[in-house]
Parts: C-alpha cells; structure tokens; sequence
C-alpha cells in the first residue's frame, strides 16, 4: 500500500496565449531527461501550424511527441508504456483540447499508474468560456499553476482575443480556431472587454 506522499498527481498549468506554457513544458522534459528519467511528451493533433508531432515553443524549442486526437484513449496508451519500463512523468501540451473523458483518464493514470501527469493549456476561448477539457482540468486537477502572461497596459493577460487580419476584434465562430499572434492577442479583463464592445 503506497502513502499520500507516494502518490503522483495530476497538474494544470494554465494561461492566456504567449505565456511560456510550451516553453515551461519543455523545460520541465529537459530537467527529467538530464537527470536519466524517461518521459512521455503528448500534443494534440487539432494544432498542426507547424510540424505534427511537435511541441514548438515561440523561442526556439522543440521536441518530438506523441499526437493525441478525440478517440485517443490515454490511459490505455501510458499504461502500455508503462510496462515496458519506469515511466517519470507525461507532459501534455495543448491540455484545453482533451475531451472531458480523456481528462479522466489522465486523472486514472496519476491515481493507478502512479505517474504524474502535467497539462498545459488555455483556461478560456476568445469568448472568455471555459474549454471543456480546462473546466474538468479545473475541476479534478490535484495542483493548479497559473503562468503569467502580459497585457499591452502592464496588467496580467488573462483573456484570449481573437481578431481579423486589420486587428478587429471576431466576437463571433467556432471555439477552436488555430492561429498564433497573427490570429491571437492576449489581453487583460478590462482591455479585452473594451474590445469585445468595439471600444
């Protein structure tokens, strides 16, 4: 029987657009591998801007990974890794595009695999909801980090605007629309607000 302490959990890193959470992620997969730890690096399959089956950072980082799609069933995927030999950590980027269920998974995964698991993701769209992997992330996840991001005012970005080629504001489409900081600006509360309104 393992104690509390023993137990791995399962992290969210969460944050408005451009705050490191690749660049953190990658990090935290160097610090394991420097030290002889094997690691299990996951993005998803929605965000292909640049090569599938990477995790890019914005400054220059990159490093091979597994792609995860809606009937990805993760639990079933680490616990094969995991009998081929000792497994330190998954990292997941992209966390906000896990469908509800593969959040239970990962959640299983931490609790009967004992491996850690460390998400990454947007909290909220361009509408300011909840992605409905983030909300169950939210919800279940034993630890939650908030990266920091910068508003153009100096203020903490917590908010995800979506905007048009002439930099407009879109208040209106899918939730998922991938783009980088052509397609993206994060904003805090006020200043993202005053945009939605046309302000």
């Amino acid at each position: 029987m393992r104690y509390a302490k023993d137990m791995a959990k399962l992290y969210f890193y969460y944050a408005s657009m451009n705050a490191g959470k690749s660049t953190n992620l990658l990090q935290a997969d160097f610090n394991y591998r420097e030290r002889g730890m094997t690691t299990m690096l996951w993005t998803s399959q929605i965000d292909d801007r640049d090569r599938g089956g990477w995790i890019n950072s914005r400054i220059g980082l990159a490093e091979p990974a597994k792609v995860y799609g809606r009937g990805t069933d993760m639990f079933a995927q680490a616990h094969a890794r995991v009998l081929e030999g000792p497994l330190a950590c998954i990292l997941i980027d992209e966390a906000q595009f896990l469908t509800p269920e593969q959040v239970w998974q990962v959640a299983r995964i931490a609790d009967e695999l004992n491996v850690p698991v460390i998400c990454y993701g947007l909290r909220t769209d361009f509408k300011g909801q909840l992605f409905p992997g983030s909300a169950v992330l939210l919800g279940i996840a034993d630890t939650l980090v908030e990266l920091k991001a910068v508003c153009h005012c100096g203020r903490k970005a917590t908010m995800n605007l979506r905007i048009d080629e002439q930099g407009n504001a879109i208040m209106e489409g899918e939730q998922i629309g991938i783009g980088g900081n052509e397609s993206y600006v994060a904003l805090c509360r006020r200043h993202f607000s005053e945009a939605m309104n046309g302000r």
